[in-house]
């Protein structure tokens, strides 16, 4: 998934594009990771940004993938206690040291920590299937009243916790509620996903982290997943109302939670800088 893998790009105090070249270890390492090995994929936000001339961050000692946190550009970061505590990314750090390196990393002056995401099994918990902001001050967050839903106690709990916090700017947040599907989405029977040996199996029946939580806010747009669900429109009209702004766009991704992932999983923005590149062509 290129958020995880690929650099997360930000802007330095001189207007200067930079990126945080965050160390990979496929969602887990050795304790609990998806694959192995993950060198190659660990050198790809290097090699990228060598190619794209952009001076770079390594974080040789933390663990960190981009679909980990959310930032509302005023100084606040959202994450969850699920994955950056958990054993297979920076067991040598306590939730202070983590906290001090996000802010020495993003430029961020607090750390919002939701206790659960909704896959525990699939990335420990990312905060991109359940919660983000949406401006300063409010954010949006995963949520269903269905107790049988495999999302219930995860979405209602980060509810009630992101309703008490406040930012970095010490305002209350704002919480929107955005509807789980209808129906769980599992892996069908006799779906064809050719995967490694060094991989974690996918069986018939998994529960799929088929969340409207992990759209991509763009420019002018918001890309939002689809899964030939009762409740695809309800995500539209809902997103509609918190970016009235913006034209709010549906995409069928049913195909790609088979795999893993969902369209803010597979993307990653790049901000304009205001300073021109240097870099001369030969």
């Amino acid at each position: 998934m290129a958020r995880d893998t690929v650099p997360t790009f930000l802007i330095n105090d001189k207007g200067e594009l930079r990126a945080c070249d965050w160390t990979f270890n496929a969602w887990g390492g050795d304790y609990d990771g998806l694959y192995s090995p993950w060198d190659d994929d660990d050198k790809l936000a290097e090699r990228l940004c060598d190619h794209l001339d952009i001076k770079r961050y390594r974080t040789d000692d933390f663990v960190m993938e981009g679909g980990a946190f959310h930032v509302d550009g005023e100084g606040t970061v959202l994450t969850t206690r699920m994955c950056l505590l958990s054993p297979g990314r920076n067991p040598h750090l306590t939730e202070d040291q983590i906290e001090d390196k996000l802010k020495a990393y993003l430029n961020v002056q607090k750390v919002l920590w939701i206790d659960d995401g909704i896959d525990p099994d699939e990335t420990t918990g990312h905060i991109d299937d359940i919660a983000c902001f949406a401006r300063p001050g409010e954010v949006v967050c995963l949520f269903t009243d269905d107790p049988k839903h495999p999302f219930y106690e995860a979405t209602q709990k980060a509810y009630e916790q992101l309703s008490n916090m406040t930012d970095a700017k010490g305002r209350r947040l704002k919480v929107h509620k955005l509807c789980c599907t209808k129906q769980t989405v599992t892996l069908p029977e006799n779906y064809d996903i050719e995967q490694s040996d060094d991989a974690k199996a996918r069986h018939t029946g998994d529960v799929c982290i088929a969340s409207y939580a992990n759209f991509l806010i763009c420019n002018e747009a918001i890309i939002v997943p689809q899964y030939d669900d009762e409740n695809d429109s309800l995500a539209i009209e809902q997103l509609e109302k918190v970016f009235p702004q913006h034209q709010v766009v549906g995409v069928r991704t049913k195909e790609i939670v088979f795999g893993g992932g969902n369209i803010h999983c597979i993307t990653q923005q790049q901000p304009k800088s205001s300073i021109k590149s240097t870099r001369i062509k030969i």
